[in-house]
């Protein structure tokens, strides 16, 4: 009987030993993250730091740099950006390019389409090319192909959408369209079309 109270004695002690164990852990546990939330607060707070809460997003605007650029596409940007980060972020100008044609101090707009042309088409511009225009449109009557947007060119009598991105697609690989009868080059669009 004294062996069967002693062993019950030991049980008794590891029992007890395991809950001091257990509890001195968990309460070390809450204290070191206590602490560490008190510290990062006022690292937070001596460096001077804003608090993300407190801190307002970065305003951007997204643009399409397209034209005599060596990397075209959608380019986002800071607000206040002006064109010529623009162009830079779209790899710079080719060496067709005519960078006297573009305002590049210029501040960019949300969803606003830049275009670098190439020399050439400058000088063309200056031969009124640049004017080119269709018929069949909507109250106006013309549509400039060179300048306007899938939905403009959309109007035009047998013109859909995927016409319409075709003459995009090949304004954006060709450059600007020199006659009218241009247009024909384009896959799917025939002498009846305009």
């Amino acid at each position: 009987m004294h062996d069967r109270m002693k062993k019950m004695k030991a049980v008794w002690l590891l029992i007890l030993a395991a809950a001091l164990v257990s509890a001195g852990c968990s309460d070390k546990g809450e204290e070191s993250l206590e602490e560490l939330s008190v510290s990062a607060e006022s690292e937070t707070e001596e460096e001077g730091a804003v608090p993300q809460e407190e801190q307002e997003p970065a305003e951007t605007v997204y643009v399409y740099v397209c034209g005599a650029v060596n990397a075209p596409g959608v380019y986002e940007l800071k607000k206040d950006a002006r064109v010529f980060e623009a162009i830079t972020l779209a790899g710079g100008m080719t060496a067709e390019a005519a960078p006297e044609a573009v305002s590049q101090a210029r501040t960019v707009a949300d969803g606003e389409q830049i275009y670098v042309p190439t020399v050439r088409e400058v000088q063309m511009q200056g031969s009124g090319v640049e004017d080119i225009v269709t018929g069949n449109a909507d109250v106006s009557g013309k549509v400039n192909i060179n300048t306007a947007g899938k939905e403009e060119l959309m109007t035009l009598t047998g013109i859909g959408e995927a016409k319409a991105q075709s003459i995009l697609d090949y304004r954006e690989e060709h450059g600007k369209f020199g006659s009218i009868e241009d247009l024909m080059l384009i896959e799917g669009i025939k002498e009846g079309v305009f």
